[in-house]
């Protein structure tokens, strides 16, 4: 009898490969839930820059009151030599290595007002290159914690066989080939071996991007990292854990990550010539005046916080828009590569299609129907499948129970229920015996069995009822219904090349690339085939869209990795440079236009700050802008850039039209 209470099966074990949207909500969330004393010890040790000088500030507004200026003026300048020699160590060492940044202008404007005595415009000026570097750290979210957490992921211990056959635990490093090993239920696979089992059922989703069950017999390699099934299994290690698969793919993603060429700041690219022009018209006032003071009036009005401050002030804008909607930004140059993109990559299972397998359609046999002498009916033998299913354990009742769930059919009472490990179930439905399962177990239960015509991509569960064959529910991992609008979205952005990138069949993959509209598909990829062919793009920059173990060397070595991280693996999600925290593709096209927009917010500011400085300093030529009054000016400028930037929280009128759009999709896709 079926004991009451029994909890259904949801779904393939997610098992230590995956984690929940909210677990990595968490990430990141650390100072929100310190203590007010605690979140200030926390930002002093992660910006002291800005924590020092924003106490300068304040000791010397403090000490002016009481009509210290002479101390004042000595200590403040001393304060703001000691930055610029500091600075300068590392402008130096960037310029021997041919990167001239913001860091000489910056530095120039320090020195030329310390030298006119204007110390209180120093120290905005070291504030504003402090605090455009917070404002880029912050906005990444410090995750710089990639193959850490990769590794955190990785299997730790192994239940081996002792004399005995006594189980003890040991760590994953201690295993040697020969070793006899016991996996238990929704389990990784610590090592590679050899099944001694007689069968076992596996989730190799994330290893090999094959979104259906992978049965294994006796004799066959099973892969560390996949996930066991619903019955323990014992294996023979065939590698250690440093020469296993999943310890391959972290080298990968190491790899990976060290060959990808940096990002030029967007700020630096207009250094040059706005160094080079704040020098000529501060030398040209000095020379026309013959007044040294004219020099620093002008460069005091030059001072680069349009360039220190508008670009990070977007991208923090850019990045928090894009939490809003479900997609965290880990860097802030992802930005300007993702405004940048040409070329879309994605991999099949989990990404393009839904990564979990749905009744395709019901192969009724044309003999009589299930037991009862009336034709054969399609959602009969569903609702009885269905009805079974609610006692197995095996990755796809779910699938068939949720069909039924679909069609509004009412599952039957199940009075009587026995299940074959990984083979299928047994059961008295509404007092029908029903057989649900494999063709093996299927075959012998029944008359009139034949197998079902299966196309590529494509997985059979077999039913029996009252011993006759009563047909077969087929299977198939979808293309997601927001895939093709996704697609287009890209296209229209500007993302002209489109790639398939994939460890199934080649019909598979060629069926979903002809339904999503892509046009190059390459198929049977190992992680390592999936970076050589991303490296060998030549429209670049290159974003690549995966969830997958398998995926995380590929998303390390593009140039814009994204990880479906709603039910990706960790070793994806931590690789990547955009996480989606939703589980939906048309948020890929949405940090595109995300980063396009925030982009263009960033130009306007920087040349908005330029031209406003641009214009201060032809007037300050003149002499009529003493350097206090140039200092008060150039902060209405800053305010200016700032205001600007923060327009990137909001998306543009396209921006929302496309919101909309999506959000259509996904009632669709839902219903």
């Amino acid at each position: 009898m079926i004991p009451h209470g029994r909890v259904l099966p949801e779904g393939r074990p997610a098992g230590p490969a995956g984690h929940s949207p909210a677990a990595m909500a968490d990430v990141g969330s650390e100072d929100v839930r310190k203590p007010p004393w605690g979140r200030l010890t926390g930002f002093i040790r992660l910006y002291p820059l800005v924590a020092v000088t924003c106490l300068v500030l304040l000791l010397t507004g403090i000490l002016l009151q009481y009509g210290l200026e002479q101390p004042v003026r000595l200590g403040a300048s001393a304060y703001a030599c000691v930055v610029a020699v500091t600075r300068a160590v590392s402008m130096f060492r960037s310029l021997g290595e041919g990167r001239w940044g913001i860091d000489v202008l910056a530095l120039m404007a320090i020195a030329s007002t310390v030298w006119v005595g204007e110390y209180l415009a120093a120290l905005v000026v070291i504030l504003m290159l402090s605090g455009g570097e917070a404002l880029e750290t912050f906005a990444q979210g410090r995750a710089a914690r990639e193959l850490r957490s990769l590794l955190d992921r990785a299997p730790r211990f192994a239940h081996r066989e002792a004399t005995g056959s006594v189980l003890e635990d040991v760590k994953v490093g201690d295993v040697v080939p020969g070793d006899v090993l016991v996996v238990r239920p929704s389990e990784l696979i610590p090592v590679d071996g050899t099944l001694l089992s007689d069968e076992a059922s596996l989730d190799e989703s994330s290893l090999t991007g094959e979104s259906l069950p992978v049965e294994r017999a006796r004799g066959e390699l099973l892969l560390s990292g996949s996930v066991n099934g619903e019955a323990a299994v014992r294996m023979r290690a065939a590698a250690t854990a440093a020469d296993s698969q999943y310890s391959r793919i972290i080298a990968l993603v190491e790899e990976a990550s060290s060959s990808r060429a940096p990002v030029v700041r967007l700020a630096d690219r207009y250094a040059i010539p706005f160094t080079v022009l704040a020098v000529v018209m501060a030398g040209t006032a000095w020379l026309l005046s013959q007044d040294p003071v004219r020099f620093a009036q002008v460069l005091v009005v030059a001072t680069p916080c349009p360039l220190l401050i508008a670009a990070p002030v977007a991208f923090l804008a850019g990045t928090s828009q894009a939490a809003h909607k479900g997609i965290i930004i880990k860097n802030t140059r992802t930005l300007e590569q993702l405004a940048k993109a040409r070329t879309a990559v994605f991999d099949k299972t989990g990404t393009l299609t839904s990564g979990r397998p749905v009744l395709d359609v019901i192969q009724a046999a044309p003999s009589q129907g299930p037991g009862t002498g009336e034709a054969s009916d399609a959602e009969r033998i569903l609702q009885l499948a269905a009805s079974a299913e609610q006692y197995s354990s095996h990755v796809l009742a779910a699938s068939v129970i949720e069909a039924a769930a679909l069609r509004n059919l009412e599952l039957l009472p199940v009075t009587q229920a026995t299940e074959h490990a990984t083979q299928g179930v047994e059961a008295v439905c509404g007092g029908d015996r029903v057989v649900v399962g494999k063709a093996g177990l299927v075959r012998k239960s029944s008359t009139g069995f034949r197998e079902a015509a299966l196309h590529t991509g494509e997985l059979a569960v077999y039913v029996a009822v009252n011993g006759v064959y009563a047909g077969a529910l087929i299977m198939k991992d979808p293309l997601r219904a927001e895939a093709g609008e996704t697609l287009a979205r890209l296209h229209h952005l500007g993302v002209k090349h489109t790639m398939l990138l994939t460890g199934d069949a080649a019909g598979t993959a060629a069926h979903i690339a002809q339904q999503a509209g892509i046009r190059y598909v390459q198929a049977d990829c190992l992680p390592e085939d999936k970076v050589k062919a991303v490296a060998a793009v030549r429209e670049r920059p290159v974003v690549m869209v995966g969830d997958g173990i398998n995926d995380a060397p590929v998303l390390a070595a593009a140039d814009v990795g994204i990880a479906m991280g709603a039910k990706g693996a960790t070793a994806a999600s931590e690789s990547a440079d955009v996480v989606v925290m939703l589980d939906d593709l048309s948020r890929v096209a949405l940090a595109v236009e995300i980063g396009k927009r925030t982009i263009a917010v960033a130009l306007v500011s920087i040349w908005t700050g330029i031209g406003l400085s641009v214009g201060l300093m032809a007037v300050a030529m003149t002499g009529y802008i003493p350097a206090v009054t140039g200092a008060l000016l150039q902060e209405l400028v800053d305010l200016a850039t700032i205001m600007n930037g923060l327009r990137a929280l909001h998306g543009s009128g396209h921006t929302a039209h496309g919101t909309a759009g999506y959000k259509e999709v996904n009632v669709r896709a839902a219903a």
